[in-house]
């Protein structure tokens, strides 16, 4: 069904500074082109920003998490500030990712939603 990472988490999409590459899980593909869109340019500029990786994914109770990396030999990056980017990202986007968070534990975990 979908793209798990080394924690068993789902993952959405990566973007990686080293590679110059995106990724979106094909799993998702059936969400609307504007929200891919919006997904990838988030991704990709905090990784040309902040460098490393940038990894969005599901827990197994539905909960989004975004994870940054680096590799060992990268010492250019700045775990702190990613750290801090990290927070606006979330700061931000913060409707997009509660909206994606509902579609996973609908769609793909089969939970109820009770919209009252």
């Amino acid at each position: 069904m979908a793209t798990l990472n080394n924690e068993n988490q789902v993952v959405l999409c990566a973007a990686s500074h080293y590679d110059k590459k995106y990724y979106l899980n094909p799993a998702f593909s059936k969400l609307p082109q504007a929200v891919k869109d919006e997904l990838q340019i988030a991704c990709v500029v905090f990784t040309e920003q902040a460098g490393g990786t940038l990894q969005i994914a599901f827990e197994e109770d539905g909960e989004m998490v975004l994870k940054t990396g680096f590799e060992e030999d990268d010492y250019n990056y700045d775990e702190i500030g990613a750290g801090l980017m990290i927070k606006e990202l979330q700061k931000e986007k913060r409707e997009l990712f509660e909206e994606l968070t509902l579609f996973y534990r609908v769609v793909h975990l089969g939970q109820k939603v009770d919209l009252d």
